[in-house]
């Protein structure tokens, strides 16, 4: 017999469990947004907000109603930058991840 996990359990239980995990995530979907992978960021946010606060909890601190954040981070969504951006400082804030973007040549 198989045993098998549901992923978006697998995560959220990596996620509580290793803050390395954590801040990891947390970049990778910033870095695939700053790629323009949009859609697969998007997922990424959801399953990240999921696994950590919550939507309810976001709603609260971001003002945006709970149903317009999870449209906005479906398969169709399209968040503002100032949503995204309102979103990912509350998640930092929170899950007291801190992200720090650098330049550097390629």
């Amino acid at each position: 017999m198989v045993l098998t996990v549901n992923f978006r359990d697998h995560v959220k239980a990596r996620i509580e469990a290793d803050p390395e995990f954590r801040a990891a995530l947390l970049q990778e979907a910033v870095q695939t947004l700053i790629e323009g992978e949009v859609g697969t960021a998007r997922a990424v946010l959801r399953d990240f907000i999921n696994a950590t606060i919550g939507f309810p909890a976001l709603a609260k601190a971001t003002g945006i109603p709970p149903k317009s954040l999870m449209r906005m981070f479906g398969p169709k969504g399209n968040p503002t930058a100032a949503n995204l951006s309102d979103v990912i400082r509350v998640l930092q804030k929170k899950t007291r991840v801190h992200l720090e973007v650098r330049a550097f040549a390629a």
